[in-house]
């Protein structure tokens, strides 16, 4: 079998779970056709189609979760924590620098919104200083109250960040009891935001940033829990197909109205957050267990490994190219014919540039910096 049909390997000889990386890439590229489209109709629910793809992130948090106990669990005994983080570091980070960059480009050079040519040149070089430090930053023009106005996706990265040193600092220590007390501790809170809110789309802006955490938390503590209690869940197969079917369908089911007769008058103010949170709950941890025990043939291998390969990628880099086509509608309003062009093209350029961005500068930088882990590759 060729390279590209056999599953690749962890520092430690252990054989990825090929599955989930290209269910990550399915939910990274379901994110971007989730931002197209709600660019495209001035972030309106009547033109989208894929009306919960923001669950996409607390899908990556579980998935995080688990994958990285996979990955770390049993190396800590060879292993310190500051350089665990550098490992994470070195992983993660210079897709964040890269996005950083991108942002700043796509605000300060953005032929098409002229309001965003009054910010100093010195106020955006700050906010570009923090993003590239992961930091949140005031809201720029054409940017709602984003929390990193620059590259918005990079707050879920923070969350990330934040996760993996919890991880590093407390969460690996834990039983499996403790942890799933905390699992379900978090589920309680994150089931009270979704009430609260209607909606799990919390987070990326400055009014709901401490749920953002509450995202994170339940998720990755639920993918650590998950590889640790893999073995006592029967072993359900689930191919990439039929698991990236399943997303698209989570996703696609429309909003969820607020007299929905099935719910009644006390839950259905709050239908869509029960229906939210019961996907993040139930579904995505069901999800995974059924991705990982799943054995593929060669061509769904190579499909995968190629989508897990671009997926953080597309995630961390597509925004700044979408934000310069979302102004391009919103200031020269097209025809919806050449707006639909426009989000095709623009579709295709954030996967081109995120291939080319794996091949000429991550994983040229990563190698580079590998040394810095003294512990093979990140």
């Amino acid at each position: 079998m060729t390279a590209a049909t056999t599953p690749d390997t962890t520092v430690t000889g252990k054989a990825h779970y090929e599955v989930l990386d290209g269910l990550r890439g399915s939910a990274a590229v379901l994110v971007v056709l989730f931002h197209i489209m709600g660019m495209t109709v001035s972030w309106a629910d009547t033109g989208q189609l894929l009306h919960h793809a923001a669950l996409a992130v607390d899908f990556f948090f579980v998935l995080s979760g688990f994958v990285i106990a996979f990955a770390y669990d049993d190396r800590w005994k060879t292993m310190s924590t500051g350089q665990f983080i550098l490992i994470r570091l070195v992983r993660l980070h210079p897709l964040v620098l890269l996005g950083a960059v991108l942002g700043l480009l796509s605000f300060v050079f953005d032929p098409f919104a002229t309001n965003q040519k009054a910010i100093p040149l010195a106020t955006v070089l700050v906010d570009f200083a923090l993003i590239c430090l992961m930091l949140p930053h005031a809201p720029l023009p054409n940017r709602w109250t984003d929390t990193h106005s620059l590259n918005s996706p990079a707050w879920s990265l923070l969350q990330e960040y934040i996760g993996n040193l919890a991880y590093a600092l407390v969460l690996r220590r834990l039983g499996t009891k403790t942890l799933g007390l905390l699992v379900v501790l978090a589920g309680a809170l994150l089931a009270w935001c979704a009430w609260d809110k209607n909606s799990l789309d919390l987070g990326s802006y400055w009014e709901t940033l401490w749920q953002g955490t509450a995202r994170m938390a339940f998720s990755f503590m639920m993918g650590l829990w998950l590889y640790r209690v893999r073995d006592r869940f029967p072993k359900i197969r689930l191919g990439w197909i039929a698991a990236t079917i399943v997303l698209v369908a989570v996703f696609a089911i429309p909003l969820m109205p607020k007299d929905l007769p099935l719910f009644g008058p006390v839950f259905g103010p709050h239908a869509n957050g029960i229906y939210e949170v019961s996907m993040v709950i139930v579904v995505f941890p069901l999800l995974i267990l059924c991705g990982a025990h799943s054995q593929i043939p060669a061509l769904e291998m190579a499909l995968c490994k190629f989508a897990g390969r671009i997926s953080y990628p597309i995630y961390i880099l597509h925004y700044p190219f979408l934000l310069i086509y979302m102004n391009f509608v919103t200031f020269t309003k097209p025809p919806l014919q050449t707006a639909h062009i426009a989000g095709a093209a623009a579709f295709v350029i954030v996967v081109t540039f995120a291939w080319l961005a794996v091949k000429f500068y991550d994983e040229p930088v990563r190698n580079w910096l590998k040394p810095l882990t003294r512990k093979g590759k990140a």
